[in-house]
């Protein structure tokens, strides 16, 4: 194979921040450029690698992405130029600044991989940053922060610019992650039948291992070892975002990090002088999505696209799931973790553990820049291991967006070429959830159910049922407390009632 077109990952960087007094913190574009000369220290060359860089991709911040994390304090206007000025990538003529989604860094480092093998790319930077800690604090201390800049030019954008909820989905307040979770997470406990004490406790078991690794990770941002007790116990400390997701099985978005990998050609790593105990590929890999939108999924509790992206990964790198020696499964909330184990055939409490950094709600969940983290863990752990393998998946919107990579020291014995995704994309688009009706009248069964919480208490609830035809629809119940709190302490699923709409909100009152 001609040295040019095989792609080889040559250097990973992270940082952590903790600077309790915001006016002295980094904003994220220098977060991120720190992580990036990390990055370039960890190939063994330095600078040399940076001067070298082509390409440059930034994970789309936070605060471009979600109305709940915009910045009241500005940004850059182009932030992979940003990123080059500040770390002297004066040659790299291809910027890059994503769409939204946790799968964007496998799925970044896919494509650039695939560049590799045409000869377009030499050598690339994938790397995001987040200062929401930052962002907080200042917007609490009434500091008036400035983080506009405007490097200049434009840039190109990859991924998808669709939003992760329809019309009707925002009518009823499902606009988010931390909304559209619990409801897949109702539909695992129906699915196991479980009653909600059982459940609760399981999933405070399966976090706790996660909360181990963070204990151990220096840079994790929550270290204190949480017990499965503690995650699934509702207290002050601990209450519920939305029912049954406690504060302690969320994401923790309110951190300061980033992370960088860099990317070459071998022959690039070669001739930079790359010590070669420091390469790492990329043997396995696949992307796929399931239908965009919630209410149009076949079921709460699996995810066709995660399965398919499993089997085509293994299948590219030859390899089943026994040879794997370490796991890192996208985590920002339990019912992520507990589809992608059913999907990939793992047990819960698989001896490997399921992840490398400590998952989202312990380690940190920095926006859609999270996976650059756990490559980056990972290219640490198969060096550590020469030789052995490592699985890094990747969800975007609400278990939607799908991206696998499996990680070695090991160089592959054929060409990196994964399958185009059409090739089965259209079986997974052809498997379709029941029809939608957007202004149901009558009886219905509620399929699942989430009831949210604000400082107050329970505030309210978003639901799919079924009406007497099978057809799916979505509503809101009345905003009656007792009910409301009655959601999150007797089990709904399954309970029937009637629904009215009006004005495109529809209502349902259970029997």
């Amino acid at each position: 194979m001609d040295e040019a077109r095989i792609p080889v990952l040559v250097g990973a960087g992270q940082v952590t921040q903790r600077i309790a007094d915001p006016a002295k913190a980094l904003a994220a574009m220098d977060l991120t450029a720190e992580a990036v000369r990390k990055a370039a220290v960890d190939s063994g060359v330095g600078r040399k690698l940076l001067e070298e860089l082509d390409t440059i991709v930034v994970l789309r911040a936070f605060s471009d992405t979600s109305w709940r994390f915009r910045s009241p304090f500005g940004g850059p206007k182009n932030p992979p130029k940003s990123i080059a000025d500040r770390i002297g990538a004066n040659r790299a003529r291809r910027l890059i600044y994503t769409h939204p989604g946790g799968n964007m860094p496998q799925w970044c480092i896919n494509r650039l991989s695939e560049m590799v093998t045409r000869g377009e790319v030499g050598a690339a930077l994938v790397c995001g940053g987040e200062a929401l800690a930052t962002q907080k604090a200042a917007e609490r201390a009434k500091l008036p922060l400035d983080w506009n800049e405007d490097a200049g030019g434009t840039c190109e954008e990859w991924g998808v610019a669709t939003r992760g909820w329809n019309d009707m989905e925002e009518r009823h307040r499902m606009a988010g992650a931390i909304f559209a979770y619990p409801l897949f997470e109702n539909g695992i406990r129906g699915h196991l039948g479980r009653s909600i004490p059982e459940h609760m406790q399981a999933v405070g078991k399966l976090f706790e291992h996660f909360a181990a690794v963070a204990a151990k990770n220096p840079l994790a941002d929550r270290r204190q070892g949480f017990k499965a007790d503690q995650i699934a116990t509702v207290t002050p400390d601990n209450p519920y975002i939305g029912f049954p997701y406690t504060k302690l099985m969320n994401s923790n978005a309110f951190i300061d990090q980033a992370a960088a990998v860099i990317l070459t050609s071998v022959a690039t790593a070669r001739k930079l002088g790359v010590p070669e105990n420091q390469w790492v590929f990329l043997h396995g890999t696949a992307d796929a999505y399931d239908h965009w939108y919630i209410s149009d999924r076949k079921n709460y509790h699996s995810s066709p696209a995660m399965r398919v992206v499993a089997r085509e990964t293994f299948e590219m790198a030859g390899l089943s799931m026994s040879d794997v020696d370490f796991i890192d499964l996208y985590s920002c909330f339990p019912s992520a973790v507990e589809i992608a184990c059913a999907e990939n055939g793992l047990a819960l409490d698989d001896p490997r553990g399921l992840t490398v950094t400590g998952g989202l709600p312990y380690f940190g969940g920095p926006g859609n820049n999270y996976v650059t983290h756990s490559i980056a863990e990972m290219i640490a752990k198969v060096r550590g291991k020469p030789g052995s393998k490592g699985l890094v998946t990747a969800n975007g919107n609400y278990v939607t967006k799908q991206s696998a990579g499996i990680y070695s020291t090991e160089r592959p014995a054929k060409p990196f070429a994964p399958r185009d995704p059409k090739s089965y994309q259209a079986a997974i688009d052809a498997d379709k959830g029941p029809p939608v009706v957007e202004a149901p009248s009558g009886k219905g069964t509620i399929e699942t159910y989430t009831v949210m919480h604000d400082r107050k208490g329970p505030s309210y609830a978003i639901l799919f049922a079924r009406d007497a035809d099978g057809r799916r629809f979505m509503a809101n119940t009345p905003d009656d407390a007792t009910l409301l709190r009655d959601m999150t302490e007797r089990d709904y699923l399954g309970a029937t009632g009637t629904v009215t709409s009006g004005d495109g909100i529809n209502v349902f009152r259970p029997a």
